[in-house]
């Protein structure tokens, strides 16, 4: 599993995160949406600022409690990601945003 760590957090202005990738090098990811189910925090964050990003990721809060770093992971498991993604279509429906499933 890639196994992400955020390094610096969401500004007001922005919506840009960077990551540190398991192999050291920085990821910029952008987030579209957060979401907590059942306690855990879900992102949908995108490789572009463009609404025309071409990947979209799911990403699970896998921090150990009480860490000041957040530690987060791409969702490979593939019920988790259809039961997440239809969580994060619901949100950004109630946006006035359509998500398309590829």
């Amino acid at each position: 599993m890639n196994t992400l760590k955020e390094t610096t957090g969401r500004t007001p202005e922005s919506r840009k995160i960077t990551f540190m990738a398991d192999d050291g090098n920085a990821v910029d990811f952008y987030v579209e949406e957060q979401t907590m189910i059942a306690g855990t925090t879900y992102l949908l964050a995108s490789d572009s600022p463009d609404e025309e990003a071409e990947e979209v990721y799911i990403m699970k809060d896998v921090s150990d409690p009480g860490s000041d770093e957040a530690l987060f992971e791409i969702v490979e498991d593939e019920e988790e990601l259809r039961s997440v993604f239809k969580v994060f279509e619901q949100l950004l429906l109630d946006e006035d945003t359509v998500l398309l499933e590829e």
